[in-house]
Order: C-alpha cells, then sequence, then structure tokens
C-alpha cells in the first residue's frame, strides 16, 4: 500500500455515520429511543440537557469565530428602536401628509434620536477601516438586530469588514439585520451565554442610548470590571445628555453607592471621531509590530 492510500482516519466522522444511516422501521418511529443522542432532537431538548445546550452555545460561537480569524472586537450596543435618519424622515413625511399628529410627534422623537444610529455608523466605519489598515483582527461586534445595531454591522460593511452578530431568540425586536457576516451570524437561546460571548473578545465597549437591555448589558460589564473579574477596557457613553439624565452618578458617589475611582470606568463621548480619538491608542488596536 502507497503512503497516500492510507486514510487519514481510522473511523468515519459523526457527519459520515449519520448521512449513512440505514433506516430501521421496526425502531425509527415516533418515541423511539434507537436514533443517535447527537442526532435526537427530541433528547437533547429534554429538561435534562439544559447544560449540554449551554455548553454548545458557548462552543459553537467560539470555534466558528476562530474559524474566521477573529480575534478581538469592538462591541456596539444600544437601542433596536432607534431609526436611520432617512427611515426616520419617511415616518415623518407620511404622518404630516396624513395630518397624523400623534404619528408626526413620534416620528419626530425618531428623528432626532436619529443621530445616534448615523452615528454609530459612522464609528464601525472609522474603527473597520482603521484596523484594516493596521493589520489587526479586531471587528465590529453586535446584539445583531435593528436599530444601533444595524448601524455597528451597517457600518463595517460599507467599508468592506466583516462583522459579528449575536442574535437572540425574542418575541419581538429580533430579526438578523442583512449588514452582518453571514458565518459570524449567531443566534442564542440563553442571554448569559450571548452576554459572554461579548465580553469574551471585547477591546472595547461602545454603548448608545437604549432601554432594559441596553443597560443589563452596560451595567453587567461595569460590574465586572469594578469586581475585578474582567479585566479593564475602555467603556464609551454615547450622548452625555442622555445618560447623565438616566443615571445619577453623582448620587450614587454621594450614598457611599461606588467608590469616586469607579466614576472613571466610563467615558463620554458625543461624535465617531471622539469615540475613535479615545480608543485609538489601546495597546490592542494599535498597529502590529513590523518585523
Amino acid at each position: 500500500m502507497k503512503p497516500t492510500d492510507v486514510p487519514t482516519r481510522n473511523f468515519p466522522t459523526a457527519k459520515e455515520e449519520c448521512r449513512d444511516l440505514p433506516p430501521h422501521p421496526d425502531y425509527d418511529g415516533p418515541g423511539a429511543a434507537y436514533n443517535l443522542a447527537f442526532k435526537d432532537e427530541t433528547f437533547l431538548l429534554r429538561q435534562d440537557m439544559r447544560a449540554v445546550r449551554m455548553q454548545l452555545e458557548l462552543m459553537k460561537p467560539e470555534l466558528m469565530q476562530n474559524e474566521q480569524g477573529v480575534k478581538s472586537t469592538i462591541v456596539i450596543f444600544g437601542s433596536a428602536r432607534i431609526l436611520s435618519a432617512e427611515a426616520a424622515q419617511a415616518l415623518l413625511t407620511v404622518a404630516e401628509d396624513r395630518g397624523d399628529e400623534a404619528g408626526a410627534a413620534r416620528a419626530r422623537r425618531h428623528l432626532a434620536m436619529s443621530r445616534y444610529y448615523e452615528e454609530a455608523r459612522r464609528f464601525a466605519q472609522i474603527a473597520t477601516a482603521a484596523c484594516t489598515e493596521r493589520g489587526n483582527h479586531v471587528v465590529v461586534a453586535t446584539g445583531g438586530g435593528p436599530g444601533i445595531m444595524e448601524a455597528g454591522n451597517r457600518g463595517a460593511y460599507d467599508v468592506g469588514g466583516k462583522s459579528v452578530g449575536l442574535n437572540i431568540v425574542l418575541p419581538h425586536e429580533q430579526y438578523p439585520n442583512p449588514y452582518i457576516t453571514p458565518e459570524l451570524c449567531f443566534r442564542f437561546h440563553y442571554f448569559g451565554l450571548r452576554k459572554m460571548h461579548f465580553l469574551m473578545r471585547a477591546v472595547a465597549l461602545v454603548c448608545f442610548p437604549g432601554g432594559f437591555g441596553t443597560l443589563d448589558e452596560l451595567f453587567e460589564t461595569l460590574t465586572l470590571i469594578q469586581t475585578k473579574k474582567s479585566r479593564p477596557r475602555p467603556i464609551l457613553l454615547f450622548g452625555r445628555e442622555f445618560w447623565t439624565k438616566l443615571i445619577n452618578i453623582e448620587l450614587l458617589i454621594e450614598t457611599g453607592m461606588i467608590n469616586p475611582v469607579d466614576a472613571q470606568l466610563f467615558h463620554y463621548v458625543e461624535t465617531a471621531e471622539e469615540a475613535w480619538a479615545i480608543l485609538e491608542s489601546a495597546p490592542e488596536l494599535a498597529s502590529p509590530a513590523t518585523p
């Protein structure tokens, strides 16, 4: 036998085994236990198998990001409800043409908030282009849905870059936007594992105005850094007026709920250019050393 004739594997792969399984009418019916364990959806979805499902949600994005060369991420998160300026203006035009005052008021509110969509998109463009030019493996990552998430993925897409989308199953507002790199578009069942993947590769977190979900992600990150469970990394809050109205940091300091130094865990920014000026000198975002 020639060396080239030696098979590369001694055993068939699981994929090959599943493909070549012969049917067995006596045991393949509904409720039968004969199916291969890893091919048996009913078995995998049992309550007892939760730990295995959680492990799979941890491993799938990890392995696939490794395969795609994603070493580090800049995480952009914020409201799913913030529209682009174009979409908000279209709503306003329709409402005004119909004489719908309540609808026009909502559309004007959307239009005012749309500046955050445009800043998120521009920031992702700047960051993606700069990281590509510097030759490092940092990509934008978002929650994968509409609003600010879409803006982040869209900005990376605009300049030909990859981006990650970490979607989650929800009854509303969550569907993958069309700008995510398909090989990096994931879907989660468990919030905790999704948030873990937000932070595992993050070299910076850029937070735009949002609701409960955004606050959950922001405060989880702040808590992990404050308690030294996670290494420090830049956290940028877009829109000082919004955040200072929403969160009374001074009250937390005055009442001893946090230490004054904790207020230094984040920075307020207003524009994409200002945000990148803070981040571009971070060690992970600097140009790789030339040989």
